[in-house]
């Protein structure tokens, strides 16, 4: 297939990015603030260089994991976030809709308010946040605006990334410099791999599915075990992880709690796998170790954790 990567510098874009050039597929990627090897400079609110964009290069599949995740920052900022998050992606699918191209949209379990999870794809969303609220709304707007819209809800994502700024990264900096490491204990979810996320996608796309999936790890945990899994993998000091309540973080954005998503459609439809934190974990911790593309060496200042 053509392939077009709309946020191709962020950990999913650039999983997304190598797993379709491994399949053989044509792949074009873009960056809003970092540029990556042969990645093109676009923002995802620039509709009119978005469909340029998808004019000339007549992509079969348009994957966009581009989107503002930072909760809190949306919780302040919505019009920011509405625009990120929904009308942005909204204009790219209906651009690829007039192209004839699927579009893939990356959601998250924070449409859900965390009451009984973890969430399968039929229970009612009830976001509990501005940046909950977004993508719910992207959701909705992007399935009306393409046919063939597929809509992926992840959560937790981890992985080796060109940026080195997912939850692991920075608990590994920090823990290493001996710096105590805070991490709530009452926010249960179900991390994700970002290499079984792209590897899922690009499945996915290849077989022309639609619709509503859940694609996430198949455990249910803490942040704060999971946490102490990633300590157990990357042979850090257990005692430098501190866990503490949602309450006593004090953030600006209503987190859901016992949250969490049931990926057992996605699972009957995919034959790449789903890694649990463990297996997952262990996986990045030999991807950042080499150098190159994935991320360098953990004790090279090329990536440093």
């Amino acid at each position: 297939m053509r392939a077009l990567v709309i946020g191709a510098s962020g950990q999913v874009g650039a999983a997304l990015h190598v797993r379709l050039a491994a399949r053989g597929h044509s792949v074009i990627g873009t960056h809003h603030r970092m540029p990556q090897p042969s990645t093109r400079p676009l923002h995802i609110t620039d509709a009119a260089a978005i469909e340029k964009l998808i004019a000339e290069t007549a992509p079969d599949w348009v994957f966009c994991p581009a989107g503002l995740t930072h909760v809190d920052y949306c919780e302040d900022h919505p019009d920011e976030a509405f625009a990120v998050n929904r009308d942005g992606p909204t204009a790219a699918a209906r651009a690829a809709a007039r192209s004839q191209a699927g579009f893939v949209y990356y959601s998250t379990e924070y449409i859900f308010d965390g009451r009984s999870g973890p969430f399968a794809e039929e229970d009612p969303p009830n976001p509990l946040s501005v940046y909950g609220r977004s993508k719910l709304e992207g959701e909705r707007a992007v399935s009306d605006a393409n046919p063939r819209a597929l809509v992926l809800r992840t959560t937790v994502v981890y992985g080796p990334e060109p940026q080195g700024k997912n939850f692991v990264y920075r608990m590994v900096r920090q823990a290493r410099t001996g710096e105590r490491v805070t991490v709530p204990a009452d926010q249960r979810s179900s991390p994700t791999y970002n290499q079984d996320l792209a590897a899922a996608a690009v499945e996915l796309a290849e077989r022309d599915v639609s619709g509503v999936l859940h694609v996430a790890g198949p455990v249910v945990l803490d942040r704060h075990a999971f946490a102490l899994v990633a300590c157990e993998v990357f042979g850090l000091d257990r005692s430098l992880v501190v866990p503490v309540t949602t309450a006593e973080l004090g953030q600006r954005a209503t987190r859901p709690l016992n949250a969490g998503l049931r990926a057992d459609r996605a699972r009957a439809l995919l034959t790449v796998g789903l890694l649990g934190p463990q297996e997952g974990l262990t996986a990045m911790r030999k991807a950042v170790e080499r150098t190159g593309a994935e991320g360098g060496s953990v004790d090279t200042p090329a990536a440093p954790l």
